[in-house]
């Protein structure tokens, strides 16, 4: 096909879901003239899995998000259905909130979004070829002939390259929700010299609300009072519209799956791609959990507008007849009508080894991966390396410094740590457990951490910053009135002391320790300190949570500035790790494929040991 000139660029996005809108607005925010290309602008940051927005960790990225300048968190707050904190019966290290979200009205809001911003240009293209002269990024090109020189490109293609949809026996090249394959730009990477793998997904059906029976099943209500997800939403803005609902699959459910186990996709070798392990399909479960009678089903709305519900839980790839009798065993859902048949989706993607904590590839200049093209699920997930892919591709135009996030001041960089030093070998969740500094990667203080890092960036306003300077002021100051603050014995407070189980007052005691008693709150103790500022809720969280785990708190900053002392010491100088001696010959081979940063990076690797690293500090001691 001829091809022609469309035009001049900075930065070309290929995909516009979730990580493609972030990386984009990103980048045009921060001055690039951008492109951002999508199979369908009707596919906009669709959600073809489940319509909502957070989790467990998950919500941790989306605030980190926020305070880093992305879209995801006021996009989540605009379009809540019901917004729920979970784990709130565990410390607030683990706090984390998620929203249901209106599935359409989400898509329109980013869309709208995108379709405003300055210095963005949006495309419906398929994008076939990718171009590089001298080992850097030169153009790409369109499948009907359109070709755009660019200076940097983000492949942000989700489950679209070279995707394939399983329904037992039935297969089909295709996108998610119906949208057709991207097939022809895995061909150009190869030719690039990039490894691709395929991994593998899946999404439940969508049934018909007016035909399940909710009698049957548990309410399950949002919070009160609601917390945002953006620092910048106000509050009382926000209210919940729907319920969801709890119900169970049962002996019968699984005797129809097993009975039929045979004709899924997955277990009949027709699937070659590797599958989520913390999101199984219901025949994963029930065959590697065969002792539980029951799994649990969450009934989810997908919009305020509209009769589908999503059947989150019961993710399947058997044939289509198969998944109408199961789900009519589960109790609610007897007369059952399947709007959407469940499917799996197996894609290609790459191995996030190949790329360095900046999200380029090692050996392409230019070249940015971001979302499941890097191995990961999930929208979050895919948020967060969309961001700051963007910000990467921007600064690296501008010949600026990287934003390199590290494992002690984020989940971001924690999870692009764990992709780019120990790759993945099944698609990657963000989980609290991932992280080693908890306690300090809290929802409630990611301004805290990554507030003056978006306004250094550019991405966070002037006005927002020294609204956060301010807050930070407040808190400041009423840990130390607190500190200061003493509160003497009474009949009131002593009987609530033995009440739940503590020690009663003899003698007048710090506001700072009392508060640390974990039957005691910061609301409670209003009751016996009249004299208090009024503040936000948030900045009230904060003071709490730093006075009652100060003593954790300070343990955790020690292990951080031990870890740092590791991260300082850079290898960018190490060309060849045959040229320092003594190393083992696994740890050489395994060292040149990462290319580590510094000594913290490489001592994460597997197959580097801690003779190896020893051998490491020594040759950088002895080459200042």
């Amino acid at each position: 096909m001829k091809e022609y000139n469309a035009g001049k660029y900075d930065i070309a996005v290929i995909g516009a879901g979730h990580a493609g809108v972030e990386a984009a607005l990103a980048a045009a925010r921060l001055g690039m003239k951008t492109i951002i290309f999508t199979i369908s602008l009707d596919a906009i940051s669709n959600m073809p899995c489940n319509p909502s927005i957070g989790g467990t960790a998950k919500g941790h990225l989306v605030r980190e998000l926020d305070c880093l300048g992305g879209e995801m968190a006021k996009a989540a707050d605009t379009t809540m259905l019901q917004s729920r904190m979970l784990n709130l019966g565990k410390g607030p290290a683990v706090h984390s909130l998620r929203v249901q979200s209106d599935k359409v009205k989400y898509h329109t809001y980013m869309k709208e979004v995108v379709e405003r911003q300055e210095n963005l240009c949006i495309k419906q293209a398929e994008i076939v070829r990718i171009d590089e002269k001298d080992g850097a990024v030169c153009g790409v090109a369109t499948a009907m002939g359109a070709y755009y020189e660019v200076k940097a490109a983000i492949i942000a293609t989700g489950t679209f390259l070279r995707g394939k949809i399983f329904v037992g026996e039935y297969s089909e090249e295709s996108g998610p929700d119906g949208l057709h394959a991207s097939n022809r730009l895995s061909d150009s990477l190869r030719n690039l010299g990039i490894n691709l793998r395929r991994f593998k997904t899946g999404t439940p059906a969508r049934v018909r609300r007016s035909s399940l029976d909710f009698s049957k099943m548990e309410v399950q209500y949002g919070d009160e009072p609601i917390i945002p997800f953006s620092l910048e939403t106000e509050p009382s803005t926000l209210k919940n519209k729907e319920v969801c609902y709890i119900t169970y699959t049962n002996e019968d459910t699984h005797k129809i799956i097993l009975d039929n186990i045979h004709r899924s996709p997955l277990y009949a070798g027709e699937i070659e791609g590797v599958g989520p392990r913390y999101c199984p399909s219901i025949e994963d479960k029930v065959k590697r959990f065969a002792d539980k009678n029951r799994h649990q089903l969450f009934v989810e709305p997908m919009g305020a507008n509209t009769e589908e519900i999503y059947m989150q839980g019961f993710s399947s790839s058997l044939p289509e007849e198969v998944q109408v009798a199961m789900y009519k065993t589960v109790a609610g859902l007897e007369n059952v009508e399947i709007m959407r048949t469940a499917y799996a989706i197996e894609y290609d993607c790459i191995d996030p080894i190949d790329l360095y904590p900046t999200l380029r590839f090692i050996n392409h200049k230019g070249l940015y991966g971001a979302g499941q093209f890097n191995g990961t699920s999930g929208y979050e997930e895919a948020a967060a390396q969309g961001l700051v892919a963007g910000i990467n591709a921007t600064r690296e135009i501008q010949g600026k410094e990287p934003l390199v996030l590290e494992r002690s001041n984020s989940y971001i960089g924690t999870l692009i740590d764990d992709l780019v030093t120990k790759g993945c070998m099944d698609p990657y969740r963000m989980m609290t457990s991932r992280s080693e500094y908890r306690l300090l990667l809290r929802q409630d203080n990611a301004d805290v951490r990554l507030l003056k890092i978006g306004y250094d960036i550019g991405l966070i306003s002037e006005e927002r910053y020294n609204k956060y300077l301010d807050e930070q002021r407040q808190k400041e100051e009423e840990i130390e009135r607190l500190k200061l603050l003493s509160v003497k014995p009474n009949a009131k407070l002593n009987k609530y002391l033995e009440e739940k189980g503590s020690t009663p007052l003899n003698q007048a005691m710090r506001a700072s320790e009392l508060l640390k008693r974990p039957q005691i709150s910061y609301e409670y103790l209003g009751n016996f300190d009249v004299d208090r500022p009024k503040l936000s809720q948030h900045v009230i969280e904060q003071v709490e949570t730093e006075i009652k785990y100060e003593g954790y708190i300070k343990k955790q900053i020690q292990q951080v500035e031990q870890a740092r002392k590791l991260e300082s010491k850079s290898l960018e100088k190490i060309k060849d790790y045959k040229e320092v001696g003594c190393l083992r010959l696994e740890a050489i081979e395994k060292l040149n494929k990462i290319k580590p940063l510094n000594i913290g990076q490489a001592s994460r690797i597997s197959g580097v040991n801690p003779a190896d690293i020893s051998v490491l500090i020594i040759w950088l001691e002895a080459n200042k």
